[in-house]
C-alpha cells in the first residue's frame, strides 16, 4: 500500500470561483492532478487531501465537487480547510460520502499498518499578523489535536505508523516549535501533511524534517498539481 497527498483543490463545479484568476499555475490544474493521480495510484493505495476541497456552500454541492475525484483509484481521506464552508454535520457528511471517501475530524482511522488522524489547525505564533484571537484559536485547536492523537494511539499497534493531516502549517516560517509540533513529537507521529499556503512568493520548503518528523507541504499549486508520495 502506498500513501499519497495533495491539498487545496478549491473545486468549484457549482460555484463561480475559477482558480485560473490566480495565475498560470491554476490553468487546467485539476486535469493535471487527475493525470498524476491515474499514473501513480492503485486501488489499494490511499490519497490524503488536507483541506480546502470545495468552494461549495452546501453539502449537496460539495458532493458534486468530490465526485471529480471519488471515482479515481484508491481510498481518499479528507480533512476540513478554512474555506470548506459546506462542512457542518460530521454524521451527515459521512452518510453522504461514497464508500471509498472518508473524513477525519478530531478522530483517527486505521488502514493496514497506518493510522491517520487530523484536524484543521490554525496559524501559530510567529505568523505575520498573529493576534490574541489567533492565540485563542490555537488553544482550541491544541485541544482538538489532543483528541486526535489520543484516538490515533488507541488504534496504533506495534509497527504501525501515525500520519497526521493539518490544513494549516503547524509551524511558522522560522519552523519554530508550536503546541502542535510538541504534540506530534510526544505522541509518536511520523509524518505530517499540510497545505493552506499558496503562490510563488511562499517562503516554505515542500519537505521539512524537524525533530524526527517529516512535514510535507502539499498545496496543489506549489507541487505543480502532482500527488506527493508520502509512503
Amino acid at each position: 500500500m502506498k500513501v499519497f497527498a495533495i491539498s487545496d483543490l478549491h473545486l468549484s463545479t457549482t460555484e463561480d470561483k475559477p482558480m485560473e484568476v490566480f495565475g498560470g499555475a491554476w490553468e487546467n490544474y485539476f486535469e493535471k492532478i487527475r493525470e498524476s493521480w491515474l499514473s501513480q495510484v492503485g486501488e489499494e493505495d490511499v490519497v490524503l487531501i488536507a483541506g480546502d476541497i470545495s468552494w461549495a456552500m452546501t453539502l449537496e454541492n460539495a458532493l458534486k465537487d468530490i465526485s471529480c475525484f471519488a471515482d479515481l483509484p484508491g481510498k481518499k481521506i479528507l480533512i476540513r480547510g478554512n474555506h470548506d464552508y459546506w462542512w457542518h454535520s460530521l454524521s451527515r457528511i459521512r452518510e453522504a460520502l461514497p464508500e471509498n471517501v472518508f473524513v477525519l475530524q478530531n478522530d483517527a482511522m486505521k488502514i493496514g499498518n497506518f493510522v491517520f488522524t487530523g484536524t484543521r489547525g490554525w496559524s501559530v505564533e510567529g505568523t505575520p499578523g498573529f493576534s490574541e484571537e489567533d492565540k485563542k484559536l490555537v488553544n482550541r485547536e491544541t485541544e482538538r489535536w489532543k483528541l486526535c492523537l489520543r484516538a490515533a494511539n488507541a488504534l496504533k499497534e506495534e509497527g504501525d505508523t501515525i500520519i497526521a493531516l493539518s490544513h494549516f502549517p503547524p509551524f511558522n516560517v522560522r519552523r519554530e516549535s508550536s503546541p502542535f509540533t510538541d504534540l506530534f513529537e510526544s505522541n509518536g507521529v511520523s509524518k505530517v501533511v499540510y497545505g493552506h499556503l499558496h503562490g510563488k512568493d511562499v517562503r516554505a520548503d515542500l519537505q521539512v524534517v524537524k525533530n524526527g518528523i517529516t512535514y510535507y507541504l502539499t498545496s496543489c499549486d506549489l507541487v505543480e498539481n502532482r500527488l506527493i508520495r508520502i509512503i
